[in-house]
């Protein structure tokens, strides 16, 4: 699976308030959400963003309150994934839970810039920055969550396989 798209990069410790403004905790469709994505600190964003871009952070991507309007906001923007030196825990379980591909990666996160081309394969967890002709290497996903993403997180997943197991006579 290869995403490729325009990077948007910030710095470190960017909370999931500043993802999503507490004020739209209201909010639970996602569309809706993503109008509001980075509004506080970048109100240009949604502007600059097009389907496919990938956002780059450096330490502790999505800390803060552990709500699932900050991955969820991130994905229905259209942000194909994130890469980050690191990322909160919680933060992390939340996007792979929806299905928001996001890969660690000290020297991505550290020598991207904003504007950059990426190109990211999510089976060798390799990272191209087209743009400085640079390439660094992620962990990759393994097949199950190349699977669950692909689904669109783990509740259209395990749909998926209980459906299946069903159809077997399994279930």
């Amino acid at each position: 699976m290869i995403l490729k798209g325009k990077a948007h990069k910030y710095g470190a410790n960017v909370n999931t308030d500043v993802i999503i403004p507490a004020r739209y905790l209201n909010i639970s469709d996602g569309a809706r959400l993503a109008e509001h994505l980075f509004e506080d600190v970048d109100p240009d964003f949604g502007t600059r963003l097009r389907p496919g871009d990938i956002i780059v952070a450096t330490t502790n991507f999505g800390c803060g309150s552990s709500r699932e309007h900050a991955p969820l906001a991130i994905k229905a923007a259209g942000v194909a994934c994130v890469i980050a030196h690191s990322f909160a825990r919680i933060f992390y379980r939340n996007a792979l839970n929806i299905g928001l591909p996001i890969l660690e990666c000290e020297a991505a996160a550290q020598e991207t810039h904003s504007g950059d081309i990426l190109e990211v394969e999510l089976t060798t967890g390799e990272i191209r920055d087209v743009t400085r002709g640079r390439s660094f290497r992620a962990k990759p996903y393994p097949d199950f969550m190349l699977e669950l993403i692909a689904a669109g997180g783990l509740i259209e997943y395990t749909r998926r396989k209980i459906e299946a197991r069903r159809s077997q006579g399994e279930a």
